[in-house]
């Protein structure tokens, strides 16, 4: 796998997509711009992956020294295009002081106590359906990953909506927040520990679909 200097790294990108596999805890403390994640040492790699990227597009990873090899073979497994990688990792890109995108986390009981003051807080669970139907924050729109970068969802998006974004345990919500990032949606926070911080929070109004009550 070929390995791109900073400046052919970012000039490739013009026609690739960035794919940063670095731990979820490291790529929302900083990344670069545009950057779709992915954690290449979760078990979901792959679900995940095919989920949110489109086969038809070649990829440029960031990723921590060491696991070249292990991710071309993991993504060439899943039948996608692998262009090459930043040599050196983010720390290429954040020492040259280019300009650096966060997610920002908020925990479950902020997230519970600003949802009867903010008119334009809108929850997005991005949860398997199944998941959502056992049990869901009232008014939450579920909007798993195979679908978060549908340009026709990400329409109905308003300009001033304030989302949450939330999944069972705060991987997958960061993975849609880089997709919707992507696609210039940054009014977002990330829930930490997910679902199953929001359950534990006695004020939250849990429901369940129909089907689902017992």
């Amino acid at each position: 796998m070929k390995s791109f200097s900073l400046s052919g790294f970012l000039n490739a990108a013009e026609n690739a997509v960035i794919l940063d596999i670095r731990d979820t805890e490291r790529f929302k403390k900083g990344f670069i711009p545009g950057s779709i994640h992915v954690p290449l040492q979760a078990k979901q790699f792959g679900e995940w992956a095919t989920a949110v990227l489109d086969h038809s597009e070649s990829l440029l990873l960031v990723i921590e020294p060491g696991e070249e090899q292990t991710a071309e073979k993991e993504l060439i497994a899943l039948g996608f295009s692998v262009e090459g990688y930043l040599e050196g990792g983010f720390n290429t890109y954040k020492n040259a002081d280019k300009p650096v995108d966060m997610i920002v986390d908020v925990e479950a009981d902020e997230l519970i106590m600003d949802i009867p003051f903010d008119e334009h807080l809108v929850v997005i669970d991005v949860r398997k359906p199944i998941e959502f139907a056992e049990g869901h924050l009232k008014d939450a729109i579920n909007l798993p990953l195979n679908e978060i970068g549908d340009p026709v969802k990400i329409a109905t998006i308003e300009e001033n909506d304030n989302l949450y974004l939330h999944c069972g345990g705060g991987t997958r919500s960061v993975i849609a927040a880089s997709v919707l990032k992507k696609q210039g949606v940054h009014n977002l926070h990330n829930v930490a520990g997910g679902w199953k911080k929001i359950k534990e929070e006695p004020r939250a109004e849990i429901v369940k679909e129909p089907g689902m009550l017992n």
